[in-house]
């Protein structure tokens, strides 16, 4: 294919594709030239008439580059339904070497007769269902819905059901002037969440997987209280580390305000379980500093200075705290004056 004259061979190749092909099963793209660079389509098995029996189906993409059919084209498969990594990888490296053997010549309808049968062959679904997260066994009934997707027809009868049962109790809840009586019900797929149409009924008829039946009840393993021991090491860990909060704690802790003399204002949270013992020890930092440089005073003076410190720490923290509206603005400054007061009668003989 040359960048002015399409290849004869790639427009014979598409034309019998648009005359075999419906127009729904076949997407070609076209670059600016207007030469087909790449076709698309969904394949499906081959089971003649019968569409309901067709579990699977893949999309085959073949990107033609300059030089097709002399090039090789470029592969890919999307969107498989129905299928396991391994068979879509089997049929991927598959159509690869079909592509290699088939160079010089057009190769669409070799990959679609490749990929057609690779699709009869897995015409089953080999995923599991996504509600019961059990495989599907031979004896188990399963549906199909409109986007491809299996579950068991019992599974997909209960996921229904209680969709139902929800959306009805939630109808119920809203004012009778918000309810929409044409507003109905629509299920849909539990994987893609699109719309999806099925009788209730006939799923209800059907027995439960057979996995599902034979499951054994639960029971805590070895391997399982193992990992309950890490997982119990991990959490005191992180709970040592501070990387766990306690609610409790925290809804406990208090906001504590200390004035200095300056008149500025700080605050401090004050951790659960903080005595007034504490607090009464950061109180007194600025007196313990001031009998330090008094220490050559008579132990009569240091009596003396510890019954009032006593005193002042008393009606600091209940008269100052819990009725601060009556001595607002009388914070350390107020107590230091009148501590001086003190210290000068003390300090005069007598």
């Amino acid at each position: 294919m040359s960048d002015t004259v399409i290849d004869e061979r790639v427009t014979d190749e598409i034309e019998a594709l648009k005359a075999i092909l419906l127009d729904d099963e076949l997407n070609i793209k076209e670059n600016d030239r207007g030469e087909p660079e790449c076709i698309e389509t969904v394949l499906f098995p081959s089971t003649g008439e019968d569409s309901q029996s067709q579990y699977v189906c893949v999309t085959l993409i073949v990107q033609l580059p300059v030089g097709y059919p002399d090039i090789s084209p470029s592969i890919s498969l999307r969107n498989p339904r129905g299928l396991d990594e391994s068979t879509v990888r089997l049929m991927q490296s598959d159509a690869e070497a079909k592509c290699k053997d088939f160079i010089g010549q057009p190769v669409m309808f070799e990959l679609i007769e490749l990929i057609r049968e690779h699709l009869t062959r897995s015409n089953l679904p080999t995923d599991q269902c996504a509600i019961c997260l059990y495989g599907f066994r031979e004896g188990d009934e399963f549906t199909k819905t409109e986007c491809y997707h299996y579950f068991h027809s019992h599974c997909l009868a209960a996921h229904v059901a209680a969709a139902e049962r929800y959306y009805r109790e939630e109808q119920e809840k809203l004012p009778q002037w918000q309810q929409d009586a044409a507003n109905k019900f629509q299920a849909i797929c539990p994987v893609c969440r699109e719309s999806i149409n099925c009788d209730v009924e006939s799923l209800w008829s059907a027995p439960p997987p057979i996995d599902v039946e034979a499951a054994t009840d639960f029971s805590v393993t070895a391997e399982l209280k193992e990992l309950q021991k890490q997982m119990a090491a991990l959490f005191l860990r992180q709970q040592q580390k501070g990387g766990i909060i306690d609610l409790e704690a925290e809804g406990v802790k208090t906001l504590v305000r200390i004035e200095d003399e300056s008149g500025a204002t700080t605050e401090c949270l004050n951790p659960p379980g903080t005595s007034l013992n504490a607090y009464s020890n950061q109180s007194m930092q600025p007196v313990n500093h001031m009998q330090m440089s008094q220490s050559k005073q008579s132990s009569h003076q240091t009596q003396n200075h510890a019954h009032y410190q006593s005193r002042q720490l008393h009606h600091n923290y209940h008269g100052h705290n819990n009725h601060g509206h009556r001595n607002r603005g009388r914070g350390r400054a107020h107590y230091r004056r009148q501590f001086d007061k003190v210290r000068q009668t003390e300090s005069t003989p007598r």
